[in-house]
């Protein structure tokens, strides 16, 4: 369990995920990359145009700690689902 900071909640706001601030868990549950990667089969769902930098880094960009995510790709059954807005191309 982690507690969330005002500028992660803001970003659920921003995001379109809740109304208002108050309306944002102040907890949640997060993963150790290792715990991640150690999944059989992972399923990573990303909408929207304000993840589109994240997701070209994470298929793009460099394997590295300035874009965890991109650690997904020397996973052996990892799937990325994306629409127009995150990926446009």
């Amino acid at each position: 369990m982690v507690e969330l900071d005002l500028i992660c909640r803001q970003q659920q706001v921003d995001d379109g995920e809740f109304a208002t601030v108050a309306d944002v868990p102040q907890h949640a549950i997060t993963l150790t990359i290792p715990q991640l990667m150690a999944g059989n089969r992972l399923i990573c769902i990303v909408p929207g145009a304000s993840k589109a930098e994240a997701v070209r880094s994470t298929i793009r960009g460099p394997i590295d700690t300035a874009c965890p995510a991109s650690i997904l790709r020397r996973h052996n059954d990892c799937t990325l689902y994306v629409d127009q807005e995150s990926y446009p191309q």
